[in-house]
């Protein structure tokens, strides 16, 4: 079953996609965390692999990230959590991680073993898109997991309609060229990036990430793409929140501004 590609025929916009950063802030956190979210209304889930260097995330997510392997996450263990997930959780899940770090596990192994457990796709920041092509797009495939590829403001338009023609599943549209991080408010420049992109009306649904941190700039990304990742965000009310359960009911109740 095609989770995400369902979940885009159903629901054509304001999509709310939450990533969170596996084994933060504790150790066996993950699966709570999933539950949670999806049973709060969330549509979609990207489960961040922890990495050392994670050069696309702001400070926020790196210090999740860094807490992460402090507490012992590795992806052996992140696979033996998530192994009955689909006994309890029926929305999209994505893993979002870094090359180097799947590398070590073994590509193909990971690939087996996320479409073993149910996971819908795969984010991969720093697999440039020739090398995704030549290298690892046939072994993806195999395992019928989806491949989302991310365009910035900075990508030529002939770029991005061969992302488009590479990527399944959606385009991850990032808001700026910057690192993660949230933000009160889309500037004139970024909502003009978003009009632009929608008006090349891709062959992908989009999703804007990067920045989107409350119901100003869910709204902004919902004006022009399918929906908004968050991520920062509900990074920082799991560390200010006294339950998970609660991080998850205010971070929705920012987002949809009610």
């Amino acid at each position: 079953m095609d989770r995400i590609a369902s979940l885009f025929a159903t629901k054509k916009n304001r999509i709310i996609s939450v990533y969170f950063t596996a084994g933060f802030p504790q150790l066996h956190d993950t699966v709570t965390i999933i539950k949670e979210l999806a049973h709060q209304g969330v549509d979609m889930i990207e489960i961040g692999i922890p990495y050392s260097d994670p050069m696309a995330d702001g400070p926020v997510i790196q210090h999740s990230s860094q807490q992460a392997l402090e507490n012992g996450m590795s992806q052996k263990l992140l696979f033996e959590q998530l192994a009955t997930i689909r006994q309890e959780v029926s929305i999209p899940l994505v893993f979002m991680g870094y090359l180097n770090t799947i590398m070590q596990f073994g590509f193909e192994r990971f690939c087996q073993q996320a479409a073993h457990i149910g996971i819908d796709g795969l984010i991969i920041p720093d697999i440039p898109l020739d090398v995704y092509v030549k290298e690892y797009k046939t072994i993806v495939e195999q395992y019928g997991l989806k491949f989302i590829l991310l365009i910035t403001p900075e990508t030529t338009e002939e770029r991005i309609r061969q992302i488009d023609a590479v990527s399944s599943g959606f385009v991850y549209m990032v808001s700026s060229a910057a690192t993660t991080g949230s933000q009160q408010s889309f500037d004139t420049e970024k909502q003009a990036y978003f009009q632009r992109i929608a008006e090349m009306k891709l062959q992908n649904p989009t999703l804007v990430g990067f920045g989107v941190s409350n119901n100003s700039t869910y709204e902004a990304a919902c004006t022009y793409a399918n929906g908004a990742i968050i991520g920062s965000e509900f990074i920082k009310q799991l560390q200010k929140q006294s339950s998970i359960s609660l991080a998850v009911s205010t971070l929705v109740s920012t987002i949809k501004g009610s």
